[in-house]
Protein backbone atom coordinates (compact mmCIF):
# COMPACT_ATOMS: atom_id res chain seq x y z
CA UNK A 1 0.00 0.00 0.00
CA UNK A 2 1.28 3.46 -0.91
CA UNK A 3 2.59 5.85 1.71
CA UNK A 4 -0.15 8.28 2.70
CA UNK A 5 0.32 12.01 3.29
CA UNK A 6 -2.06 14.61 4.66
CA UNK A 7 -3.16 17.14 2.04
CA UNK A 8 -3.65 19.99 4.51
CA UNK A 9 -4.01 20.77 8.23
CA UNK A 10 -7.74 20.44 7.48
CA UNK A 11 -9.14 17.33 5.80
CA UNK A 12 -12.62 16.65 4.47
CA UNK A 13 -15.00 13.88 5.43
CA UNK A 14 -14.65 12.51 1.91
CA UNK A 15 -10.85 12.32 2.25
CA UNK A 16 -11.09 10.57 5.61
CA UNK A 17 -13.69 8.09 4.34
CA UNK A 18 -11.45 7.21 1.40
CA UNK A 19 -8.45 6.54 3.67
CA UNK A 20 -10.03 5.43 6.95
CA UNK A 21 -8.56 1.93 6.82
CA UNK A 22 -5.08 2.92 5.66
CA UNK A 23 -2.51 1.46 8.10
CA UNK A 24 -0.68 4.79 8.40
CA UNK A 25 -3.81 6.64 9.54
CA UNK A 26 -4.95 7.10 13.12
CA UNK A 27 -8.18 8.91 14.08
CA UNK A 28 -8.49 10.61 17.46
CA UNK A 29 -11.68 11.78 19.17
CA UNK A 30 -10.63 14.97 20.99
CA UNK A 31 -14.11 16.05 22.01
CA UNK A 32 -14.53 18.37 24.99
CA UNK A 33 -17.91 19.67 26.15
CA UNK A 34 -18.10 23.48 26.20
CA UNK A 35 -17.93 25.07 29.67
CA UNK A 36 -21.35 25.05 31.30
CA UNK A 37 -22.66 22.43 28.87
CA UNK A 38 -24.99 19.66 30.04
CA UNK A 39 -24.31 17.19 27.27
CA UNK A 40 -26.18 13.94 27.81
CA UNK A 41 -26.88 12.56 24.36
CA UNK A 42 -25.71 9.21 22.99
CA UNK A 43 -21.99 9.01 22.42
CA UNK A 44 -20.69 7.44 19.23
CA UNK A 45 -17.39 7.62 17.41
CA UNK A 46 -15.96 7.26 13.95
CA UNK A 47 -15.15 3.54 13.65
CA UNK A 48 -11.70 2.78 15.02
CA UNK A 49 -11.25 6.20 16.63
CA UNK A 50 -9.26 6.42 19.84
CA UNK A 51 -10.15 8.80 22.66
CA UNK A 52 -7.74 11.71 23.08
CA UNK A 53 -9.03 13.21 26.34
CA UNK A 54 -6.98 16.36 26.84
CA UNK A 55 -9.55 17.74 29.29
CA UNK A 56 -9.47 14.85 31.74
CA UNK A 57 -6.28 12.88 31.18
CA UNK A 58 -3.69 14.25 28.75
CA UNK A 59 -3.04 17.41 30.75
CA UNK A 60 -0.94 18.81 33.57
CA UNK A 61 -2.97 17.50 36.50
CA UNK A 62 -0.91 19.54 38.98
CA UNK A 63 -2.01 22.82 37.37
CA UNK A 64 -5.32 24.18 38.73
CA UNK A 65 -6.10 25.74 35.35
CA UNK A 66 -8.17 23.60 32.96
CA UNK A 67 -6.42 21.20 30.56
CA UNK A 68 -2.97 22.78 30.53
CA UNK A 69 -0.28 21.20 28.39
CA UNK A 70 1.46 18.23 30.03
CA UNK A 71 5.20 17.73 30.03
CA UNK A 72 6.75 16.17 26.92
CA UNK A 73 7.44 12.99 28.90
CA UNK A 74 3.83 12.67 30.03
CA UNK A 75 2.45 13.45 26.56
CA UNK A 76 4.78 10.93 24.98
CA UNK A 77 3.79 8.21 27.44
CA UNK A 78 0.06 8.81 27.09
CA UNK A 79 -0.08 8.99 23.31
CA UNK A 80 2.13 5.93 23.00
CA UNK A 81 -0.57 4.16 25.05
CA UNK A 82 -2.98 5.15 22.26
CA UNK A 83 -0.75 3.48 19.68
CA UNK A 84 0.65 6.70 18.23
CA UNK A 85 3.89 6.25 16.29
CA UNK A 86 6.38 8.76 14.96
CA UNK A 87 5.13 8.06 11.44
CA UNK A 88 1.41 8.08 12.27
CA UNK A 89 -0.84 10.32 10.21
CA UNK A 90 -3.34 11.69 12.69
CA UNK A 91 -6.80 13.11 12.03
CA UNK A 92 -8.43 14.75 15.05
CA UNK A 93 -12.14 15.45 15.31
CA UNK A 94 -14.79 16.44 17.84
CA UNK A 95 -18.52 15.98 18.18
CA UNK A 96 -19.55 19.60 17.60
CA UNK A 97 -18.03 20.25 14.16
CA UNK A 98 -14.87 22.20 14.90
CA UNK A 99 -14.56 23.09 18.55
CA UNK A 100 -12.03 21.16 20.59
CA UNK A 101 -10.39 19.17 17.77
CA UNK A 102 -8.10 22.08 16.93
CA UNK A 103 -6.66 21.91 20.46
CA UNK A 104 -5.67 18.29 19.89
CA UNK A 105 -4.13 19.25 16.54
CA UNK A 106 -2.10 22.06 18.11
CA UNK A 107 -0.94 19.87 21.02
CA UNK A 108 0.57 17.38 18.61
CA UNK A 109 2.17 20.19 16.64
CA UNK A 110 3.62 21.58 19.86
CA UNK A 111 5.15 18.16 20.55
CA UNK A 112 6.84 18.08 17.16
CA UNK A 113 4.37 16.00 15.16
CA UNK A 114 3.66 17.69 11.83
CA UNK A 115 1.51 14.98 10.23
CA UNK A 116 -1.72 15.90 12.00
CA UNK A 117 -4.94 17.45 10.70
CA UNK A 118 -8.43 18.43 11.84
CA UNK A 119 -11.54 16.83 10.33
CA UNK A 120 -13.60 19.62 8.78
CA UNK A 121 -17.09 19.47 10.24
CA UNK A 122 -16.20 16.76 12.72
CA UNK A 123 -18.61 13.99 13.67
CA UNK A 124 -21.74 15.89 12.53
CA UNK A 125 -20.36 16.17 8.99
CA UNK A 126 -19.29 12.52 9.06
CA UNK A 127 -22.78 11.41 10.01
CA UNK A 128 -24.47 13.84 7.62
CA UNK A 129 -22.51 12.23 4.78
CA UNK A 130 -24.03 8.87 5.71
CA UNK A 131 -20.91 7.22 7.12
CA UNK A 132 -21.09 4.60 9.83
CA UNK A 133 -20.45 5.27 13.51
CA UNK A 134 -19.63 2.89 16.33
CA UNK A 135 -19.82 2.70 20.11
CA UNK A 136 -16.60 3.87 21.80
CA UNK A 137 -14.13 1.15 22.69
CA UNK A 138 -10.98 1.55 24.79
CA UNK A 139 -7.84 1.11 22.75
CA UNK A 140 -6.20 -2.24 23.48
CA UNK A 141 -3.66 -2.50 20.67
CA UNK A 142 0.10 -2.21 20.50
CA UNK A 143 1.97 0.58 22.25
CA UNK A 144 3.30 3.24 19.89
CA UNK A 145 6.84 4.58 19.53
CA UNK A 146 6.05 8.31 19.46
CA UNK A 147 8.89 10.56 20.64
CA UNK A 148 7.96 14.07 21.74
CA UNK A 149 10.07 16.92 20.38
CA UNK A 150 8.65 19.96 22.13
CA UNK A 151 8.29 23.17 20.09
CA UNK A 152 8.24 25.72 22.93
CA UNK A 153 7.33 28.65 20.70
CA UNK A 154 3.90 27.17 19.89
CA UNK A 155 2.59 27.77 23.42
CA UNK A 156 3.37 30.71 25.71
CA UNK A 157 2.60 31.88 29.23
CA UNK A 158 1.06 35.02 30.74
CA UNK A 159 4.38 36.82 31.17
CA UNK A 160 5.15 36.42 27.47
CA UNK A 161 1.72 37.77 26.56
CA UNK A 162 2.16 40.76 28.83
CA UNK A 163 5.53 41.50 27.26
CA UNK A 164 4.20 41.55 23.70
CA UNK A 165 1.19 43.62 24.72
CA UNK A 166 3.49 46.12 26.40
CA UNK A 167 6.09 46.44 23.66
CA UNK A 168 3.70 45.95 20.75
CA UNK A 169 5.97 43.41 19.12
CA UNK A 170 3.20 40.91 18.39
CA UNK A 171 -0.59 41.22 18.12
CA UNK A 172 -2.80 39.24 20.51
CA UNK A 173 -6.10 37.93 19.11
CA UNK A 174 -8.82 36.80 21.53
CA UNK A 175 -11.18 34.10 20.23
CA UNK A 176 -13.99 34.69 22.74
CA UNK A 177 -17.32 36.17 21.73
CA UNK A 178 -17.58 39.93 21.27
CA UNK A 179 -19.76 40.16 24.40
CA UNK A 180 -17.27 38.33 26.59
CA UNK A 181 -14.34 40.26 25.11
CA UNK A 182 -16.06 43.58 25.84
CA UNK A 183 -16.88 42.53 29.40
CA UNK A 184 -20.62 42.70 28.72
CA UNK A 185 -21.20 38.97 29.33
CA UNK A 186 -20.19 36.95 32.36
CA UNK A 187 -17.44 34.38 32.10
CA UNK A 188 -18.58 30.74 32.37
CA UNK A 189 -15.91 29.90 34.93
CA UNK A 190 -16.27 31.17 38.52
CA UNK A 191 -13.77 33.69 39.82
CA UNK A 192 -12.79 34.98 36.38
CA UNK A 193 -13.23 38.69 35.70
CA UNK A 194 -15.01 39.97 32.62
CA UNK A 195 -13.23 41.97 29.94
CA UNK A 196 -10.02 41.63 27.95
CA UNK A 197 -6.30 42.34 27.97
CA UNK A 198 -5.35 45.95 27.19
CA UNK A 199 -4.35 46.11 23.53
CA UNK A 200 -5.76 42.73 22.55
CA UNK A 201 -7.89 42.37 19.42
CA UNK A 202 -11.06 40.34 19.13
CA UNK A 203 -11.70 37.67 16.49
CA UNK A 204 -14.49 35.37 17.72
CA UNK A 205 -13.72 31.82 16.66
CA UNK A 206 -17.30 31.44 15.41
CA UNK A 207 -16.52 34.03 12.72
CA UNK A 208 -14.20 31.49 11.08
CA UNK A 209 -16.86 28.78 10.91
CA UNK A 210 -19.92 28.05 8.85
CA UNK A 211 -22.16 25.32 10.25
CA UNK A 212 -19.27 23.70 12.10
CA UNK A 213 -16.84 23.82 9.15
CA UNK A 214 -14.03 26.21 8.39
CA UNK A 215 -14.94 28.96 5.96
CA UNK A 216 -13.15 29.07 2.59
CA UNK A 217 -9.53 30.23 2.65
CA UNK A 218 -10.34 33.54 0.97
CA UNK A 219 -12.80 34.37 3.75
CA UNK A 220 -10.29 33.35 6.42
CA UNK A 221 -7.68 35.57 4.81
CA UNK A 222 -10.08 38.51 4.87
CA UNK A 223 -10.83 38.00 8.57
CA UNK A 224 -7.16 37.94 9.55
CA UNK A 225 -6.09 40.67 7.12
CA UNK A 226 -8.57 43.03 8.78
CA UNK A 227 -6.61 42.64 12.01
CA UNK A 228 -3.06 41.54 11.13
CA UNK A 229 -0.23 42.74 8.93
CA UNK A 230 1.01 40.05 6.52
CA UNK A 231 4.26 39.68 8.46
CA UNK A 232 2.61 39.60 11.91
CA UNK A 233 3.28 36.65 14.21
CA UNK A 234 0.10 36.58 16.29
CA UNK A 235 -0.53 35.18 19.74
CA UNK A 236 -3.97 33.61 20.21
CA UNK A 237 -6.00 33.55 23.41
CA UNK A 238 -9.52 32.46 24.37
CA UNK A 239 -11.27 31.18 27.50
CA UNK A 240 -8.94 28.29 28.32
CA UNK A 241 -6.67 27.63 25.34
CA UNK A 242 -9.13 25.57 23.28
CA UNK A 243 -10.82 27.86 20.75
CA UNK A 244 -7.59 29.89 20.44
CA UNK A 245 -6.40 26.84 18.52
CA UNK A 246 -9.23 27.34 16.02
CA UNK A 247 -7.72 30.76 15.32
CA UNK A 248 -4.31 29.11 14.93
CA UNK A 249 -5.79 26.63 12.45
CA UNK A 250 -7.53 29.39 10.50
CA UNK A 251 -4.43 31.58 10.45
CA UNK A 252 -2.27 28.73 9.18
CA UNK A 253 -4.77 27.95 6.44
CA UNK A 254 -4.82 31.67 5.57
CA UNK A 255 -1.03 31.81 5.26
CA UNK A 256 0.20 33.38 8.50
CA UNK A 257 3.30 31.96 10.18
CA UNK A 258 4.99 32.16 13.57
CA UNK A 259 1.79 31.35 15.47
CA UNK A 260 1.56 30.96 19.25
CA UNK A 261 -1.26 29.98 21.61
CA UNK A 262 -1.49 31.36 25.15
CA UNK A 263 -2.12 28.16 27.09
CA UNK A 264 -3.69 29.63 30.24
CA UNK A 265 -5.73 32.16 28.24
CA UNK A 266 -8.50 34.06 30.01
CA UNK A 267 -8.94 31.41 32.72
CA UNK A 268 -5.51 32.43 33.96
CA UNK A 269 -5.39 36.11 33.03
CA UNK A 270 -8.88 36.98 34.21
CA UNK A 271 -8.42 35.29 37.59
CA UNK A 272 -4.98 36.83 38.28
CA UNK A 273 -5.60 40.17 39.99
CA UNK A 274 -2.08 41.31 39.10
CA UNK A 275 -2.97 41.32 35.40
CA UNK A 276 -4.69 44.37 33.89
CA UNK A 277 -8.22 43.96 32.54
CA UNK A 278 -10.25 46.48 30.56
CA UNK A 279 -13.91 46.58 29.61
CA UNK A 280 -15.45 48.32 26.63
CA UNK A 281 -18.25 50.85 27.24
CA UNK A 282 -21.73 49.66 26.36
Amino acid sequence: MHRLTLPSPLVSVAWLADHLHHPDLLVLDAHMAPPGSTENGPVVQIPGARRFDFDGEIKDAANPLPHMMPSPAQFERQVRALGVNNDSLIVVYDRLGIFSAARGWWMFRAMGHAQVAVLDGGLPAWQAAGHAVAAPRPYAGATGNFVAAQQPELFCDADAVQRVLTDGSRPVLDARSAERFAGQAAEPRPGVRSGHMPGALNLPFADLLDNGRMKPVAELQAQFAARLAPEAKPVFSCGSGVTACILALGAELAGWQGLTVYDGSWSEWGSDLSRPVVQDPV
